[in-house]
């Protein structure tokens, strides 16, 4: 089978302990025996290795970069949203509370924690690297799509000669269709410069 990855936009955002999760015992493509996770700072660097030897070991094979950064959740959001829906306050006995509800709220301190995220945003030279297995890699960034709760996957590839798209949005695969447009260089100016044959230039 031969395929290939020509664009790709990504988006997808989750957090680092799920990315974890999902590679300790990932389905992975015939072609990838394993996944090597390495941390560069604030980087993330997801490899595949190999599963034939017809690569050499020093053939950088394909693999998926995401940064790394914090996000605080705040871990009483949906109470807050019931307890304030009211116009007002109520106090201990169940009447109205008037008066500093906007100061009692401020030094009421909402429990929070900091998420660290892995962010797998850019295009395909930024998400997906090097061209060895690049295509298997790419079903394995699909599929760790399908378990992001935000972001979106979209892409062109060919697989045995035939295009296809992929969009994949908050965990969900939706329809992509292919569109051929008109190139607007075609239709251009004839009387641009022709940089092949100008006699100014040696």
């Amino acid at each position: 089978m031969t395929s290939h990855v020509y664009s790709l936009h990504s988006t997808l955002e989750l957090p680092l302990e799920d990315v974890h999760d999902f590679f300790e015992d990932p389905d992975l493509p015939a072609e990838i025996a394993d996944i090597e996770i390495t941390r560069r700072n604030n980087t993330l660097i997801v490899s595949a290795v190999a599963a034939e030897d017809n690569i050499s070991k020093y053939t950088p094979t394909a693999q998926l970069k995401a940064s790394v950064t914090e996000n605080r959740i705040y871990l009483d959001e949906d109470e807050d949203e019931e307890e304030n829906s009211g116009p007002f306050n109520t106090g201990p006995s169940g009447g109205p509370q008037w008066g500093a509800f906007g100061q009692q709220e401020e030094e009421m301190e909402r429990p929070s924690e900091l998420v660290e995220y892995a962010c797998f945003k850019g295009d395909r030279e930024t998400v997906l690297q090097n061209t060895a297995l690049q295509y298997p890699m790419f079903e394995v960034l699909c599929r760790l799509a399908l378990e992001c709760e935000k972001g979106a996957l979209t892409a062109i590839t060919a697989v045995d000669g035939t295009l296809e798209a992929t969009r994949i949005v908050d965990g969900e695969e939706r329809a992509a269709r292919l569109e051929v447009v008109e190139d607007p260089r075609e239709n251009g100016p004839a009387d641009g410069v022709n940089w092949r044959d100008n006699k100014f230039i040696s």
